[in-house]
């Protein structure tokens, strides 16, 4: 950890179509972090841009630089956050952009940062920088197949909110920024302030990076009604033995066909999405109750313990005990 009262520059990049949360969630994270600790942390927050003048963000709002790509090249900088931007085409098929002035500047800067990070699709600027070469790296799942067509030399993972390889750290998208920028803050002055912020936030949760992007009901919705249904009686049913017969049955098919359904629609066998529709549900009880895990494990379908142990291993990496104790809720 580093020792306090020296001087931290956290430089952020700005240039025109970048994502306006990329930019100003990482700040608002350090600026509470300097609330929370006092001004003897000596963070400073500087967003570079090209010129000194505006520059217009995805959101249409504008946004005024601290200081210019250049000077910010004589600096000493502790973190080099970079954003990203995207275009979106008429079939709404998102691209994520990388401007090879950017990737110059962020080559250069990278050179004189300790640590570097990238928030959302600004994962693909680093690997254009070929910063991520050899890397296990992260991006919005959105462009987690172009991160991985357009450098193969990357490691793309697009499960986990952010991951941290050497001194290069990757974060998904969007809220992400915020995850990747309290697990900075917990690295230089430790878990219990990064938890004071993340409650200063209202971020009831203050996740590590191996969790998922995705949570079962924010996978998305299918094109067929039947299938909803049948995801519907899955969820209503968590503690009924739920086999591939008595769902094929469900929906007026056969065995065969279900399983063909889900491949089809959702990606999955039957089995695996009920298992995540299961671990899911006891992530919600182990956040919000006080039961016990036999209880957990009963109400949601797993016969035993040990079964719900293992279902986190395969799903979150970690045991419903390690989950609860990160995950639980301010409060409770």
């Amino acid at each position: 950890m580093p020792t306090a009262g020296i001087s931290r520059l956290f430089v952020v990049l700005l240039f025109d179509g970048v994502d306006l949360l990329d930019v100003t969630g990482p700040p608002e994270v350090f600026a509470l972090l300097r609330r929370e600790s006092g001004d003897a942390t000596g963070c400073q927050v500087a967003l570079a841009a090209e010129t000194m003048d505006p520059v217009t963000t995805s959101a249409g709002v504008r946004v005024l630089p601290d200081i210019t790509f250049e000077e910010a090249a004589t600096r000493s900088i502790d973190t080099l956050m970079v954003p990203g931007s995207v275009a979106v085409d008429d079939q709404r098929c998102v691209q994520a952009l990388a401007d090879p002035g950017v990737v110059r500047w962020v080559k250069t800067l990278a050179g004189r940062s300790r640590r570097i990070a990238s928030v959302c699709v600004g994962a693909h600027v680093l690997a254009a920088a070929g910063l991520l070469d050899g890397r296990r790296a992260t991006t919005h799942w959105s462009t987690a197949q172009q991160l991985a067509a357009d450098h193969p030399a990357v490691k793309v993972d697009a499960d986990p909110i952010f991951i941290r390889d050497g001194h290069v750290w990757t974060g998904a998208g969007i809220t992400a920024c915020l995850d990747l920028s309290l697990a900075l803050v917990a690295e230089d002055f430790g878990e219990a302030v990064a938890l004071r912020v993340a409650r200063q936030l209202v971020m009831y949760l203050k996740r590590p990076g191996g969790q998922s992007q995705f949570s079962v009901p924010l996978e998305p919705v299918s094109t067929s009604r039947r299938m909803d249904e049948l995801r519907h009686h899955i969820t209503q049913h968590l503690a009924d033995q739920l086999t591939v017969a008595d769902l094929a049955q469900q929906a007026h098919v056969s065995d065969r066909q279900l399983t063909r359904i889900f491949k089809t629609e959702l990606g999955m066998t039957p089995a695996a999405y009920i298992e995540s529709a299961r671990v899911e549900a006891a992530r919600n009880r182990l956040e919000s109750t006080d039961d016990t895990l036999e209880r957990v494990a009963s109400a949601c379908g797993f016969n035993t313990i040990d079964t719900l142990i293992r279902a986190f291993r395969r799903r979150l990496d970690t045991t419903p005990t390690e989950y609860r104790s990160r995950f639980r809720h301010f409060g409770h």
